[in-house]
């Protein structure tokens, strides 16, 4: 299995923008959004911070040192590099900690109330994207509006970023010399269970980019598992013809295999594509077994309809666009930009101060 990244853009038949996301964090704002109303009353102290320049865990622990790591909850890491909004919980049901919170360095508070429960991970809704795209092309916006318009006709490749992969990109492959035998597992459990992830997203990522290369992206092919993005339910599909509709207007969609012991396969036309990817990559059923239980995801997501772009001068864009839990913003950076590697990835440098 090469370790190359595929080519994963939906909107491949139309030119890119360029441009470079650079590691300053006012070119990165996110802003997250958590799945339940926080009721205002409870042992838990909820507080929105805004970090800048930090990981989550280092923003936490500037914030809020000397309170038991245990007592902490967040929804999920915010990238370093970038201006982040996000809600951590406290439990604190004798009021102690809320006396003592004031902003420090890199981080300040935006908001506090109370809730009945620890905040925990996955508990986020979505977040919201504020990116400046760099160093773009001549007729940059033009290019990037068409892209965006596409996107929330045909929905977004709902593949992992580069990120999921490892600073080198290469646990994926990692893992699969572990399984065909060519290497030994790590004895650390969370460090094997990184690689076997990071290889569960490339087979995924290898299955969609598989299905954009067969123009069946946002086709229903005979077998296919579909999932209801209003419900989140699961059918397979029997009659293509008749649920070609709804996945034409991004009601239901393919859904790709996160394989492992327990996914659920699809059958007949789409189950022989998800056995080409197995195919390709080395690995057979028996080996699927050592990846975890397994699930499915949807290879596409209804993008946001009120993305923008505006063009903030003749070489810099301002994206904005919200992403459910889960999806990439590399992704639409990449649809937007089409960086020769296919994979849009940050650049370390930084630009001057003023």
């Amino acid at each position: 299995m090469s370790s190359a990244r595929p080519h994963l853009f939906r909107t491949a038949a139309l030119p890119g923008c360029g441009g470079r996301l650079l590691s300053n964090p006012e070119d990165f704002v996110v802003d997250e959004a958590l799945p339940y109303a926080l009721g205002g009353e409870g042992t838990h102290l909820f507080v929105r911070i805004e970090k800048t320049g930090l990981t989550t865990p280092q923003a936490v622990g500037r914030l809020l040192a000397g309170v038991d790591r245990r007592a902490i909850g967040w929804a999920g890491l915010k990238d370093r590099h970038a201006v982040a909004r996000q809600w951590i919980s406290i439990d604190d049901p004798k009021g102690l900690v809320e006396p003592t919170l004031a902003d420090v360095d890199g981080v300040r508070i935006l908001e506090t109330t109370r809730h009945t429960n620890k905040l925990k991970r996955g508990h986020v809704a979505s977040n919201r994207f504020t990116i400046r795209l760099r160093d773009t092309e001549p007729h940059a916006l033009a290019k990037a509006e068409a892209i965006l318009d596409a996107l929330k006709r045909t929905g977004l490749p709902n593949v992992f970023g580069p990120q999921r992969f490892g600073h080198g990109g290469d646990n994926a492959e990692r893992a699969r010399r572990i399984l065909i035998g060519e290497a030994r597992a790590p004895r650390r459990r969370d460090e094997k269970s990184i690689l076997m992830s990071a290889l569960q997203s490339e087979l995924f990522n290898r299955f969609v980019a598989l299905r954009l290369e067969r123009a069946c992206f946002d086709v229903a092919v005979d077998g296919d598992v579909m999932k209801k993005h209003d419900t989140g339910g699961l059918f397979v599909v029997e009659d293509p013809a008749a649920e070609q509709p709804r996945v034409d207007t991004v009601a239901i969609s393919p859904t790709g295999p996160i394989f492992g012991k327990k996914t659920m396969r699809a059958e007949r036309a789409a189950r022989a594509l998800e056995d080409e990817v197995l195919a390709t990559s080395g690995l057979d059923e028996a080996m699927l077994t050592r990846l975890g239980p397994g699930t499915r995801r949807p290879i596409r997501i209804p993008f946001d309809p009120t993305a923008t772009v505006e063009a903030e001068d003749a070489e810099t864009l301002v994206l904005a666009f919200t992403l459910p839990s889960g999806a990439y913003a590399t992704v639409v950076l990449g649809e937007i930009a089409k960086p020769e590697g296919g994979a849009f990835v940050r650049s370390s440098e930084r630009t001057p101060a003023p």
